[in-house]
């Protein structure tokens, strides 16, 4: 019966963290806060010594700890791994889960000396996934020897599913005020030219090519010239 209990109390929290996380991602918080609040919640339910979540780094194609809630200054300072390399990186490329019973002892993990010193031993991987596309992974150390089980990798697989919603949330939140933005600037450059052009008789290239002058000189952006014009049509440019 007490096997019974202590079971149905683990089952409930990690539902209860699941549901932590997923209430998270559908509010306006930034991206750091909620990779942060993933990985604390996550080694809490998992009961691990670590854990981390890496993304890959486009300009350098190379895999770059984001969020871990670990304290340790070595292990956040760890260098970036390429694509392939150790096993967070074989993860990546394969796009598969991968399950290490000692990362010490393990010939393609790297750092060896940083998992002695802090103490890590099995090592739980899985790969984040933007729709087929792999963004980065999610790592889960115990401190001791460790066989996961099955509702383990699952709740470990939900939560990188998670994190891999809430970051493509938010590039595509980053996209669309981008594409709001030029918008904005486009429809008041437009306005601006038509000021100028009706005010000093001129045609709609010249217009525009006073105003991107007048923005590199002064240095200030096209859309702050714009609405300057905007603003009063009696600004001399």
């Amino acid at each position: 019966m007490s096997k019974a209990i202590s079971r149905d109390s683990t089952y409930a929290k990690q539902i209860a963290a699941l549901s932590k996380i997923s209430k998270a991602i559908t509010q306006d918080y930034y991206l750091e806060d909620i990779l942060r609040l993933i990985v604390s919640v996550t080694a809490n339910v998992m009961n691990a010594k670590i854990c981390s979540l890496m993304l890959i780094d486009e300009k350098t194609n190379e895999l770059a700890i984001r969020a871990t809630q670990s304290m340790s200054e070595e292990y956040i300072k760890k260098p970036a791994l390429k694509i392939g390399e150790s096993i967070a990186g074989k993860a990546v490329k394969e796009n598969r889960t991968i399950i290490v019973p000692d990362v010490r002892k393990e010939k393609s993990y790297k750092y060896k000396k940083i998992a002695i010193k802090e103490g890590l031993c099995s090592l739980l991987c899985i790969p984040l996934r933007v729709k087929k596309k792999v963004i980065g992974a999610i790592n889960c150390y115990t401190s001791s020897p460790h066989k996961f089980s099955g509702t383990e990798v699952d709740i470990l697989t939900t939560v990188a599913n998670d994190a891999a919603i809430a970051i493509e949330n938010t590039e595509l939140l980053v996209k669309t005020r981008v594409i709001q933005e030029e918008l904005e600037t486009r429809k008041l450059v437009e306005k601006a030219k038509g000021i100028l052009m009706k005010g000093q008789g001129i045609s709609e290239e010249k217009a525009f090519r006073k105003i991107q002058k007048f923005s590199m000189d002064s240095r200030k952006s096209m859309r702050d010239v714009s609405e300057a014009i905007i603003l009063s049509s009696k600004i001399k440019i």
